[in-house]
């Protein structure tokens, strides 16, 4: 399975629709999205084309590919405006791994999820900064913000599939990649 995994859209449709044009790309199975979609935050500028309403309608014309994890700035009346569910965090085995998805402001790689959760992979967003690392037996990777990147990283998103995890900037330029 191969997995196209995004974070914290903040709103931006100019980059709601860059989500559209990488999927059609990479040819992904399902798209993950690792939460804060629509409302900007009041510690974040306004993102780039700013309108929340139009990410919800790109987002739900993929709502059958998505599967979303709520971001500390997602609120009930996002999921009003959604056609598909937010959940906490998403547990499941993918390319005969145990992968944990979760925003980042609860669960990361300095508070990792209760004991009894076995986890090889754990993807979160939430920082704004894109990387793929490995700490204790555990693969860390992060999409960055594909709109409000920090730290001087880029705009940028994950491909996951049955070799590999890549970190690939908004125009699909290789930052990191590391062979599983």
């Amino acid at each position: 399975m191969k997995l196209l995994i995004i974070s914290d859209i903040h709103g931006s449709s100019f980059y709601g629709k860059k989500i559209e044009e990488i999927y059609k790309k990479e040819q992904a199975d399902k798209i993950v999205l690792l939460g804060d979609l629509y409302y900007h935050g009041p510690r974040n500028d306004l993102t780039q084309e700013y309108n929340p309403m139009e990410v919800a309608k790109i987002l739900n014309s993929l709502k059958d590919k998505l599967l979303v994890v709520k971001g500390n700035c997602d609120a009930e009346v996002d999921e009003m405006i959604s056609e598909f569910q937010f959940q906490d965090n998403i547990e499941m085995e993918v390319n005969g791994y145990h992968v944990f998805f979760t925003h980042g402001h609860r669960y990361n790689i300095d508070q990792l999820p209760p004991l009894g959760i076995n986890i090889d992979i754990m993807f979160y967003g939430h920082f704004h900064t894109g990387f793929i690392t490995e700490e204790n037996g555990i693969i860390f990777a992060n999409p960055g913000s594909i709109s409000l990147p920090k730290a001087n990283t880029k705009h940028s998103y994950l491909i996951f599939d049955e070799k590999e995890l890549i970190l690939k900037d908004v125009d699909g330029n290789v930052i990191d990649k590391k062979e599983l």
